[in-house]
């Protein structure tokens, strides 16, 4: 595919400039969130390992950041990526890198992702990487491959299984070798979390996705249907932790993330009011409340184990 050659505003970055562009930073506290919420679950049991943390950590960066080399890249070869494009800049579409060097480096960020799981399947056992090898099929088939989930509604699916239970339980995995009820209910939220993000990803989307045949739940059931998920997702994430402790799964101290709620109140009034581009504050806004909410539960979780 011919590679589009860069406008003249787009001529200065450098080489290492381009490639952090293309890993779209603005998205890595959904890959953050999830493994330091499962990480202080592990904590709260006794069974926190500080190499498997800083390696689980490191590995759902990089599955994060080949997802988005990954949909940089088949975004643009389906075309749904074009100049009327609201959100950040894609570095193929703005010409900065050709599709094949994406593509490239896409491969070599899924290896070294690999390479993390293969430490933690040595130390904990092999359900990491069966874990990390469905991440990667995942992050190709969500905009490649000849159906991806991504155009066709089914893009919070796969959002939440893996920026929430796969990245979070399988965190809490690696440091104790097996999973419980607690490490289940310290990874939905993030999940929920990041499912916001991508709402409010495909509410700024909603006409240029309808153009080009990108068949999201935002253009499926349109504007108010789309804000009200938002809501819902948000909703969810802070009333789950609340009824995890109604129900003796978690200690009380996991209600410090009720501390994040006043972030919400800027985020509805952007997401209600707003259309197209201004959304992209309300989707940087909403990946920091993903990050501080699971902060907050990690630090309720860790006093907690202190306090005995």
């Amino acid at each position: 595919m011919q590679t589009p050659s860069p406008s003249p505003q787009l001529r200065s970055p450098s080489a290492l400039q381009r490639w952090v562009l293309a890993s779209r930073p603005h998205t890595l506290p959904a890959a953050a969130a999830p493994v330091i919420a499962g990480t202080a679950a592990a904590y709260y049991h006794g069974s926190f390992r500080w190499d498997l943390a800083l390696v689980a950590l490191l590995g759902g960066l990089l599955l994060q950041i080949g997802a988005n080399f990954a949909n940089d890249v088949f975004d643009y070869r389906r075309g749904t990526d074009n100049p009327g494009r609201l959100g950040p800049l894609r570095v193929t579409q703005a010409g900065l890198l050709g599709d094949r060097q994406v593509l490239v480096g896409m491969w070599i960020v899924f290896i070294a992702a690999a390479a993390c799981g293969l430490y933690m399947a040595i130390n904990s056992g092999p359900a990491i990487l069966i874990i990390g090898a469905l991440a990667i099929l995942a992050a190709l088939a969500y905009t490649g491959g000849p159906l991806p989930f991504g155009y066709y509604g089914l893009g919070e699916v796969f959002v939440f299984l893996f920026f929430g239970l796969a990245a979070g339980m399988g965190s809490y995995y690696a440091q104790t070798g097996q999973f419980t009820w607690l490490a289940f209910w310290a990874s939905v939220p993030p999940g929920l979390l990041a499912v916001a993000i991508l709402i409010v990803n495909n509410l700024r989307d909603i006409e240029t996705d309808r153009l080009a045949g990108k068949r999201t739940l935002a253009v499926l059931k349109g504007v108010q249907w789309t804000r009200y998920e938002y809501v819902t997702a948000i909703g969810l994430a802070f009333a789950f932790l609340t009824l995890a402790w109604l129900g003796g799964e978690a200690p009380v101290w996991v209600l410090l993330t009720w501390l994040s709620l006043p972030l919400v109140q800027s985020l509805l009034r952007v997401v209600f009011k707003e259309r197209g581009r201004p959304l992209n504050s309300a989707l940087a806004g909403t990946g920091q409340l993903d990050l501080l909410y699971s902060a907050l539960m990690a630090a309720g979780l860790i006093i907690s184990r202190l306090l005995g």
